[in-house]
Parts: structure tokens; C-alpha cells; sequence
């Protein structure tokens, strides 16, 4: 039996497809919904900022995680997904980055499968990557009880080297050839997964993972445009990827290298 070998693209979510923390967009939604009042929904947006100065650290992601758990402890998990479906185009649409869109596009074209890898839970990852037209998510996963309720546990947590083997497990099922397969992080918490591609490339990278990319050779590339997805043509369908010619997949990388070039000179030049 012929077995077809397939390339693969890994997208982080936070900072990297989206500029925000999945789980600060959709805290006003929660809160509208009564879920969570004004002092959690501060503190849940000052640790994102936080995160966004300071990068995510392994100690910040997890006591950030152990107050989020405590946090939806008790929360109706139907309740949680209809919110997150109801508000996921208000809220995601406006800081999706375009760069990530036009990456997206590019690996798609080139017949590789796309799939988003976060820390976030699947409740809001899996909903994100429906919309977005990608082949799938690898995602936390809360613990549920019986009743349908979140229990403050979780089942399984997507960080380090967690990602690397659910990555690793899906590249069997999938026949994924990582060492042609890239990946997109903003964080040195990602450094086993960019390490497990042949294709690492920093997004908008905190000062460690700059400096690890610096030190191998990989892209370094800045997203800042944020263009309304309801404004932009569809995404491809796997019908028309196929379809769509090489020259545009070397417009997309090129401008990626184009990015790099600058973000070393920059470098060279402080």
C-alpha cells in the first residue's frame, strides 16, 4: 500500500495567530454571561499583560493555569462552548494578524495541513480553527464530571514538551514528515516544538526565544497588521490549494524572508 507523506505547519495561538491571550478575548463575553465579575476579569487581563511584557515563563504559565482551573471550577461545559461559538467572531476577528492569514494561505496552497497548538483550552482553540478553515488542533483539555461540569482539574495540558509528543503522535497518524514541516511561536516555552521541524520560525519572539533564534539561524518575523477576517476573500479549500500556483506560496515565504532580513539588521544595528 502506498503511503502518502505529508507536510505540516504548527501554529501557536497567543501572540502568533491572534495578538491576544485567547482566554483574556472571550473575558467579557464571560462576564456578560455572569460568569466571571470585574475583579476576576481584571486580574485575568493583567496577567495577560504580564504575559505580554514579561513573556510565559514556565512558573507564570502555571500558576496562571491553576487560577484559570479554579477559576471555570463549576462551570457548565455546553454553556461555555455556545459563548465561545456565539461571540468567537466579534471577539477573534479583529486581532487575528493578517501575516498569519497570508502564512495560513501560503502552506495551504502548498498542499501542507495546518493546525493551531495551544496551551488554550480546546473549547476555544477548536472553535477558532473550525473558523479559520484549519485541519486541526492540538489543545489543552479540562477534566468534566459527570453533570457536564469543569471539575478544576485538567486532563491534559498542551505546554513544552507535552506539544512535542501530541505533535509527534499526530505526525504518525497523519504520515507528517516533521523534518519538512514548520512551526510559529512567539515564546521560548515553545523552543521543543520549533526544535522538532525542520522549519522554526520566531513570531513576534519574547527576548529568549530571540535570542535562541539568533544564535540558530532561524527566521525571525514581526506581525503587527490586524485585518477583520469578514474583510478578507475565504480561506482556500483543499480543492482550490491545489490549484493555486507555486509563484504565489514564493511571494508569501519571500516577504517572510524579507522580515528577517530586517529584524538581523535591526539587530546588527542596536
Amino acid at each position: 500500500m502506498l503511503i502518502v507523506v505529508m507536510e505540516a505547519a504548527f501554529f501557536d495561538l497567543d501572540k502568533t495567530v491572534i495578538a491576544h491571550g485567547a482566554l483574556v478575548a472571550f473575558g467579557g463575553s464571560f462576564r456578560r454571561a455572569g460568569m466571571v465579575n470585574r475583579r476576576v476579569l481584571a486580574r485575568t487581563i493583567w496577567n495577560g499583560l504580564v504575559f505580554r511584557t514579561f513573556g510565559a515563563d514556565e512558573e507564570r504559565m502555571r500558576r496562571f493555569r491553576e487560577s484559570t482551573l479554579q477559576i471555570t471550577r463549576g462551570w457548565d461545559h455546553a454553556t461555555v462552548t455556545s459563548i465561545v461559538h456565539r461571540s468567537l467572531a466579534e471577539v477573534i476577528d479583529p486581532i487575528v494578524y493578517d501575516e498569519a492569514i497570508v502564512l495560513i494561505e501560503g502552506h495551504r496552497a502548498a498542499g501542507r495541513l495546518v493546525y493551531l497548538v495551544s496551551a488554550s483550552p480546546e473549547e476555544i482553540v477548536a472553535p477558532l480553527a473550525e473558523h479559520l478553515g484549519l485541519d486541526g488542533i492540538i489543545a489543552s483539555r479540562a477534566l468534566i464530571d459527570a453533570e457536564g461540569r469543569y471539575t478544576g482539574g485538567v486532563g491534559f495540558y498542551c505546554y513544552g514538551e507535552n506539544k512535542v509528543e501530541a505533535i509527534t503522535e499526530l505526525a504518525a497518524l497523519k504520515s507528517i514528515d516533521l523534518s519538512q514541516s514548520y512551526a510559529y511561536s512567539d515564546s521560548a516555552t515553545d523552543l521543543p516544538m520549533l526544535e522538532a521541524v525542520g522549519h522554526p520560525i520566531a513570531v513576534n519572539p519574547d527576548r529568549e526565544l530571540t535570542r535562541t533564534a539568533l544564535h540558530n539561524g532561524w527566521p525571525i518575523v514581526e506581525f503587527v497588521r490586524g485585518v477583520p477576517l469578514r474583510d478578507r476573500i475565504a480561506l482556500p479549500t483543499s480543492t482550490r490549494a491545489r490549484i493555486i500556483s507555486t509563484g504565489a506560496v514564493v511571494m508569501v515565504m519571500g516577504s517572510v524572508v524579507a522580515v528577517v532580513v530586517l529584524a538581523r539588521r535591526r539587530t546588527a544595528a542596536a
